[in-house]
């Protein structure tokens, strides 16, 4: 197993991200912002298992993508992480390793803060080889 794919795989899907049309006027974050109003999306915690086999190195990264809104109701929220379901649906390119397959695992919806913020947490299943 290698984790050195891990940085190009963050890349790839900050890249996506940024170039979706519904999220145009959404902030992308690695690291959490001191404060930030309105929706924005942070690129979370990952899992990483050793899925080398006989043909290769290979892993697979459970990544994390929360969207996080003070909006009111789940709508605004909703609609982000189903634009960046979609997006993730579409190959991504690397630039280095391969994704040999992504998939949405799961999906939790939760207030935070007395109700006050809304955030959505998006699980993929990401296969990667090299």
């Amino acid at each position: 197993m290698s984790y050195g794919v891990a940085a190009a795989l963050q890349e790839a899907i900050f890249a996506r991200l940024r170039g979706l049309g519904g999220l145009q006027d959404v902030a992308i974050h690695d690291a959490a912002p001191d404060a930030t109003a309105g929706t924005w999306v942070l690129i979370g915690p990952e899992t990483v298992r050793d899925r080398s086999d006989a043909s290769g190195a290979g892993a697979e990264h459970q990544v994390v993508l929360s969207v996080i809104s003070d909006a009111e109701g789940f709508l605004a929220a909703k609609r982000v992480a189903g634009a960046i379901s979609d997006g993730l649906a579409v190959p991504l390119e690397m630039s280095r390793g391969r994704i040999a397959g992504l998939w949405f695992d799961r999906a939790v919806a939760r207030r935070l803060e007395a109700g006050r913020t809304r955030r959505i947490d998006l699980t993929f299943r990401v296969r990667v080889e090299g």
